[in-house]
């Protein structure tokens, strides 16, 4: 209903009616086959290139949706029994106002590019992508869902640019290795091409996707003239050879760190094609050291942190586990808590283990994994399959006491991890089903570590969806799943009072902590139903999250116990008008449910998106909630209440074509339950077509009355459950910056220098205590401690990375840390600053070589 009133008001206003892409004006692209190969130069000088159709009738998607492109795009397309040939002549009237800024691979530096797209598979739904910028730099990865791109994969391949008088030229060799495609006489796959003209925004496309419509890969054009061609086998090794230093900050009676460690290492990744359809990535004994560090991060909530994965074997095609995003385009949240049902974090996770009093202690930073093994592909026709399993080993700490004893204990035991996807396709993606499982099972030494972790954990679930029309304009998403976990009854009893649950709330009626427990099962799902074609679109959810449900061992989850619903509207202007080239405007309704049926968080939420004539982007959005019970700030005591409060934020960017590029940012929470507000900046400078520098500071303060404080047990609060509840005051400071300077030589050299400062500090006051439950009413208490902080921070690492030979790489990496900590609340930049530099450094210096194989 909502959305027929929006699309009834715009057809009032005179707004054009919805329509899709015109049909692209060739129906198929024919390859031609080359008896000999080609010359990857770029220049375009092979007598392939003569005799080959040309592919022309581009059409604009940007910045003038169907309009004919401002310069011609010629490509060919040739193939031979090993690879795929593409040729492109894209000209230009101006060759001296071509963008060719040099950067990373897979790193867009808003140059001109040529892309082409393919699904060999010819399922319509998934394909890669590989690309060229007008300075050489290679971009590639993989297509799913229909419309989404993921960049993690990176294939071996040849590329090459030319410039001349006409424009430029580009000529890529995509071997058959690096594609998957059933064995045929004669293969038809589809393809796509797609041109990007930086100095005018303009992105050009044989086929494109409308800017009010859905689906990418489906509106591809078919490639036929592929004849006579057998998928090779696919076998590439990669070993590699690793030194690492450390130089760390010690004491000096410390028996194990002297201040410096020597570290040298080895191992190998494979890939392995198993048949046309499935490829076996193997790692064994794996080395990230080359990954940009976390962010520093001062936690004051009761929700672990939440890190983004780095590692290369564990981005790399991480979306063929995704679960429960197929089908729809947009998957909006309105304060649904996840769950993410992968988190490969938990993979070679960190540990943490304390000193003795007087004593020392020596251990790995993190579980080290012996092995991991990934299948990915397709089986039975038009099943996606992905296969996960690894192994952590069993780490020990060494400890000594005050006496000089010592001792080895066990802190992380030997443990499995498994996560297993399928998917299927039907009826050429208008549906689709799909399961997913995940494991991680552990072999105890030590006891008492058997009350610290669980034992095993499992995780059963199912997902789809449907287009509910032949338009595929409306379309349904569902997932659900049962998780169990098993262990002590001591680490069942920890689990249960966690902050994911909190059983041991004593006035919810709903669950109640079980000290004998062994075991807990919980479900969970979700289903969603949205417009997402045509000029207005519709969004809606409504999902629940059961208080025993749990996966913290592969998957991350911060709440349970939760019902969540929303319903939101929307309209895109894509035509442009006499100020904006594009706006969108959109509002919504939310709500959050415990198991009792209390309301715990609630409001209505606008936004609205604009693009201006010349370029900039603005963005504002204002939500407001009403009262709610809150059921998380006792930490697992009783319910009180969340006062009304409002927020807005407001961002703009410039025009992202500009040696200059800037962007502002900030926003403002305002209630009784705390008073915040943020600003920042986003700086990009590029000084030459191969150096940029981006500079991101972030300053933010916060007034909290009732920040939490501890528990307390006092047998005279009997209005309390015979508990104290403390809180105080916090007024806190924080100021971050993100540096990054990228400095490319080459296609296949580069230096990257990262450093994130942070300057965090926080003072409390007024400490009080929870009057009664289900109010906002608190009592003048005393100072329990004294919790003031001061927090600083420097992380940072330089990375100079050169690919010696197509897919074998040179790494060397400096990474530091440093940080200083003082009980203190006031926020003092100079001081701050003097201390961090004051501060002692840990310093890692590492040089690793791989090289790849391909026998």
């Amino acid at each position: 209903m909502v959305s027929v009133l929006l699309c009834l008001v715009c057809r009032s206003l005179g707004f054009p009616a919805v329509v899709d892409s015109p049909p692209p004006s060739i129906q198929q692209v024919r390859a031609v086959r080359t008896t000999r190969p080609v010359a990857v130069d770029g220049v375009l000088d092979d007598p392939i290139w003569r005799s080959a159709d040309r592919v022309t009738g581009f059409l604009q998607r940007d910045p003038t949706e169907g309009a004919a492109p401002s310069e011609s795009t010629v490509v060919f397309v040739a193939y031979d029994d090993a690879a795929l040939y593409v040729g492109a002549r894209l000209y230009d009237a101006h060759p001296d106002s071509i963008v060719a800024r040099l950067s990373r691979r897979d790193v867009s530096a808003n140059s001109d590019r040529f892309n082409v797209y393919i699904d060999p598979y010819h399922d319509r739904r998934s394909g890669f992508y590989f690309g060229l910028s007008a300075a050489g730099t290679q971009f590639d990865g993989t297509l799913l869902n229909d419309d989404w791109n993921d960049d993690t994969w990176d294939g071996v391949w040849e590329g090459k640019v030319s410039r001349d008088s006409l424009g430029w030229t580009a000529e890529l060799r995509i071997p058959y290795s690096q594609l998957r495609f059933l064995k045929r006489p004669q293969q038809v796959w589809g393809i796509n091409f797609n041109r990007a003209i930086a100095r005018r925004n303009e992105q050009d496309y044989l086929v494109y996707t409308p800017k009010n419509g859905s689906g990418f890969v489906s509106r591809f054009v078919d490639l036929v003239g592929i004849d006579e061609v057998t998928p090779p086998p696919r076998v590439e090794i990669m070993p590699y050879i690793t030194s690492r230093a450390e130089f760390a900050p010690h004491q000096a009676a410390d028996p194990f760190n002297d201040g410096s460690r020597l570290s040298p290492a080895a191992g190998v990744d494979a890939r392995i094609g198993l048949g046309s359809n499935l490829t076996l990535n193997a790692t064994v004994n794996p080395d990230f050291g080359q990954v940009e560090v976390d962010p520093a991060v001062v936690n004051l909530s009761d929700v672990e942190t939440f890190f983004s994965e780095k590692r290369p074997f564990f981005v790399e095609g991480s979306s063929t586990f995704s679960f429960g995003q197929g089908g729809q385009r947009n998957n909006w949240s309105f304060n649904w808590p996840g769950p993410t049902y992968f988190y490969s974090r938990r993979i070679g996770r960190s540990l943490s283990y304390g000193a003795p009093d007087g004593g020392f202690a020596d251990g790995p930073a993190g579980a080290h994994i012996l092995g991991a093994l990934k299948l990915t592909g397709k089986v039975g026709g038009n099943w996606n399959i992905g296969a996960l399993s690894a192994v952590t080993n069993r780490e020990q700490a060494t400890y000594q006491d005050s006496l000089g004893a010592r001792w080895r204990q066990e802190i992380e035991p030997l443990t499995f991890y498994g996560v297993y996807r399928a998917q299927k396709d039907v009826a050429q993606g208008r549906q689709g089903i799909g399961f997913l499982a995940t494991v991680a099972a552990r072999a105890f030494d030590d006891p008492v570590l058997r009350d610290a972790r669980n034992l095993s954990s499992v995780f059963l679930g199912t997902d789809g969806w449907t287009f509910l029309d032949a338009s595929r304009t409306w379309v349904t998403t569902w997932r659900g799943g049962v998780s169990r976990i098993a262990g002590t009854t001591g680490r069942l009893l920890a689990v249960q009072q966690s902050s994911a649950h909190y059983f041991q709330q004593p006035d919810n009626g709903h669950v109640t902590v079980d000290s004998a427990a062994t075991s807990m099962t919980g479900a969970m799902g979700r289903v969603t139903l949205g417009k997402q074609k045509g000029n207005s679109f519709v969004n809606s959810s409504l999902g629940l999250i059961a208080p025993s449900f749990d996966l913290n061992d592969v998957g991350f989850l911060s709440r349970t116990g939760i019902v969540n619903m929303h319903l939101g509207a929307g309209y895109d202007w894509t035509k442009p008008g006499r100020v904006f080239r594009y706006v969108e405007v959109l509002g919504a309704v939310f709500r959050n449910y415990d198991w009792d049926g209390n309301i715990n968080w609630s409001g209505v939420f606008g936004e609205g998106s604009f693009q201006l004539k010349n370029f900039y982007w603005l963005y504002w959005d204002v939500a407001y909630n009403p009262w709610t019970v809150n059921n998380r700030r006792t930490r697992g005591g009783p319910l009180t209440l969340n006062p009304p409060g409002y927020q807005v934020d407001l961002s703009m960017n410039s025009d992202s074509r500009r040696a200059w590029v800037y962007g502002l940012f900030g926003g403002t929470y305002q209630s009784r339950d705390g008073r915040n507000w943020y600003a920042g900046a986003s700086l990009e400078w590029r000084p030459a077509a191969n150096v940029s520098l981006s500079v991101g500071p972030n300053l933010s303060g916060n007034v909290t009355p009732v920040q939490y404080i501890g528990t307390y047990d006092d047998s005279t609060a009997t209005v309390t459950y015979g508990k104290d509840y403390v809180f105080a005051r916090l007024r806190s400071t924080e100021l971050s910056a993100g540096i990054r300077l990228n400095w490319t030589y080459t296609p296949k050299l580069s230096l990257q220098l990262y450093t994130q400062p942070l300057i965090s500090a926080g003072k409390y006051d007024q400490f009080k205590q929870l009057a009664r439950p289900r109010t906002f009413d608190f009592t003048p208490t005393a100072a329990p401690s004294d919790p003031d902080f001061n927090f600083r921070s420097l992380r940072g690492n330089a990375v100079l990375r050169w690919e010696y030979l197509p897919g074998s790489t040179l790494f060397f990496v400096w990474t530091q840390t440093r940080q200083d900590v003082e009980d203190i609340g006031d926020f003092a930049f100079h001081r701050s600053l003097d201390r961090l530099m004051q501060a002692k450094a840990d310093n890692i210096f590492m040089i690793k070589a791989t090289y790849w194989w391909n026998p």
